[in-house]
């Protein structure tokens, strides 16, 4: 196990988990949880014994809330770079294991692995329009789930269900709260059963194609967030969810 407080990291028969562990603050992931995401990914990466990887959150309310909003308002984050999200790229199979909301960044840790599997409690939304920070990184989601789907979750920055997001294709399994675990269990251990070169190719296959078909897309996403990022709007968003209260817009 390599693990700190905040962020643990496992291996056990072949599957890697990665836990985000800080339940108190919805498993939001502040610069030590970023950190520590960054680090599984490349051990599990390099370590051959380790043939799936499973990402989720401690407790049962929040698989992550997203970036931690006091830690950006206290560092006045503006433009955040193109990785401040961890990137979960690896050649081999990620699990996103949702055990409640996953917001903003959590989301697109959902979003960027290649199976996800949900608590019938969970949630998933874009919150980002709630605060007056950026997504680019939805910039694949048009691809993902019809258009009006991507725009719903864009301008109401309001949650959808489980199981809606499973009719729209972004959840493959709804399970129960008890069965989450041993069911992401299962579905790891069905796929590390399987020929590792052709999991490799199959998963490498799918991610191609949806990198000729967005091409520079997420390019152009960055070029339209980033005067939302440097807005006023942008520091009052996470200030006033330190401070426990509504904002205050000025749309500048």
């Amino acid at each position: 196990m390599n693990s700190n407080e905040e962020l643990l990291y496992e291996v056990s028969d072949g599957i890697a988990t990665i836990t985000i562990n800080r339940p108190s603050a919805r498993n939001a992931m502040n610069a030590i949880v970023r950190d520590g995401i960054r680090k599984s990914v490349n051990l599990f990466t390099n370590d051959a014994t380790a043939k799936v990887l499973i990402i989720t959150g401690a407790g049962n309310v929040a698989f992550s809330a997203g970036a931690d909003l006091k830690e950006m308002s206290d560092q006045k984050l503006t433009i955040p770079p193109d990785d401040f999200i961890p990137d979960l790229k690896t050649h081999k199979p990620v699990i996103a294991s949702v055990n409640g909301v996953a917001l903003g960044g959590g989301f697109f840790l959902a979003q960027q692995a290649d199976l996800v599997i949900a608590s019938t409690h969970a949630t998933f939304g874009i919150t980002e329009a709630r605060y007056g920070r950026g997504a680019p990184w939805a910039a694949h989601l048009p691809l993902m789930t019809p258009p009006r789907i991507a725009l719903e979750l864009l301008l109401t920055a309001r949650p959808i269900t489980a199981v809606r997001a499973h009719e729209v294709g972004l959840v493959n399994y709804v399970v129960s709260s008890e069965e989450l675990q041993s069911a992401s269990q299962d579905l790891a251990q069905h796929i590390a059963t399987n020929a590792p070169l052709s999991v490799a190719a199959g998963k490498a296959m799918v991610h191609q194609t949806l990198e000729d078909l967005l091409g520079d897309a997420r390019q152009k996403a960055n070029v339209l967030w980033d005067p939302v990022y440097l807005s006023e709007d942008a520091q009052e968003g996470p200030r006033s969810f330190k401070e426990n209260r509504a904002p205050h817009w000025q749309g500048r």
